[in-house]
């Protein structure tokens, strides 16, 4: 699956056009070797059977990496809403505290989840990415250094709430960095390819057996097969393609920082 990557990382445009080319050079070759074993008189019917399962089961695993796509789209998407949500319990939470210590985390979760919409953001620049994790990792301990102090000093449910909150917020970032670890199994990947190629060369194999190309047809069917595959690619690869989850919960999450929290007086 590397190669594809590599293709895809490049542009996604060109990975489906050297598929759609890869599908229309197997059909071709099995449209050859038809119309040569057609002189032996094999059975139509039969071909026409298998063909038909080959195709059925094609689409069979079409739908498979498009339920695994998505999912890892949902993923993507549930996990940074609540890790965006974690972010800002914590920082309401650490106002409430107050002091310099509940000051200085709510400063830090600020650039805690400046960082965490950088990572969503990021493209395929592993160094960008591991520089992201190793910085939040510093904050983290920051953060839990903080709070560890404010413990320790005032136990009592409020403090107790906080380190609670930062807690599920780290939680989270973890959830969401493993959900954009997993991409789709090359295992899977190979699979779809190897049998829309070799599905393609088989309808190719059973029209040369007739004699018979129907060309537009095999466009329209071959330009669908790509289309569907480098949506799935797209879906299923958080850093590749233009199908992205954003940073929009993150961005709301900063803004709601902006305005601070005014304690009222009592009338």
């Amino acid at each position: 699956m590397g190669v594809a990557l590599t293709i895809a990382e490049f542009s996604m445009a060109a990975f489906g056009f050297l598929l759609f080319i890869a599908q229309l050079a197997a059909h071709r070759i099995g449209l050859w070797i038809g119309a040569r074993h057609a002189a032996c008189q094999p059975n139509p019917e039969a071909v026409g059977v298998v063909v038909g399962g080959m195709l059925g089961l094609l689409a069979f695993v079409l739908a498979l990496t498009l339920s695994f796509a998505n999912s890892r789209f949902t993923e993507h998407r549930q996990g940074g809403l609540e890790e965006a949500n974690a972010i800002g319990t914590a920082w309401l939470r650490a106002k409430a505290v107050g002091g310099p210590r509940g000051e200085a985390i709510a400063q830090l979760l600020g650039e805690y989840g400046q960082l965490r919409a950088d990572f969503v953001k990021a493209d395929r620049d592993q160094t960008l990415i591991d520089a992201l994790n190793q910085r939040s990792g510093v904050l983290q301990g920051q953060m839990w250094g903080h709070v560890t102090a404010i413990v320790r000093e005032q136990p009592n449910p409020v403090t107790s709430a906080l380190m609670t909150a930062l807690n599920d917020t780290f939680d989270a970032g973890t959830k969401e960095r493993f959900a954009y670890h997993i991409t789709l199994p090359p295992q899977l990947f190979w699979l779809l390819m190897g049998l829309t190629l070799l599905s393609m060369g088989c309808l190719g194999y059973q029209f040369g057996l007739k004699h018979r190309s129907f060309p537009v047809l095999v466009l329209i069917l071959t330009l669908m097969w790509t289309w569907v595959i480098v949506e799935i690619l797209d879906l299923a690869s958080a850093r590749l393609g233009s199908i992205r989850t954003g940073s929009a919960v993150y961005d709301w999450t900063l803004q709601g920082f902006k305005g601070g929290v005014i304690v009222p007086e009592l009338p």
